[in-house]
């Protein structure tokens, strides 16, 4: 964690916040993922994003929410219920679910990384 901050200041974070950070961390993470796969930036891109879309990411916190603790249920329902701003492509709900499953990156990567690993290492396992 890069950035050192209170609890009470990561949990005054408004949610956009929060989900922007957490796209950034995806799309890290999964080209870490990638990059053992490709030959050329262009298939790296390609590889990252498979992953990184609303639609795989509304499929990641499906997966995920049953070892959710009340805090990050919290956070995904909070997230989940902000207005959406971009659902043409993907659908409202699929939208919804995505910005929720980032919010929830970005609040692990500040407040608790380990929980953050484990729970992607839950992810791939499911995969």
């Amino acid at each position: 964690m890069f950035i050192e901050k209170k609890i009470e200041q990561i949990e005054s974070i408004p949610l956009r916040l929060l989900a922007g950070l957490g796209d950034a961390v995806s799309s890290l993470i999964e080209r870490e993922t990638a990059i053992a796969k490709s030959s050329s930036a262009k298939q790296l891109h390609k590889e990252t994003k498979k992953r990184v879309n609303a639609h795989a990411q509304a499929q990641d916190l499906d997966k995920l929410t049953e070892f959710l603790n009340e805090k990050e249920l919290e956070i995904v329902r909070r997230a989940s219920n902000m207005k959406a701003n971009n659902y043409r492509k993907t659908g409202q709900a699929t939208s919804r679910k995505s910005t929720a499953y980032e919010a929830l990156l970005g609040y692990l990567y500040l407040m608790d990384i380990d929980r953050l690993r484990a729970l992607l290492k839950l992810l791939k396992s499911k995969s």
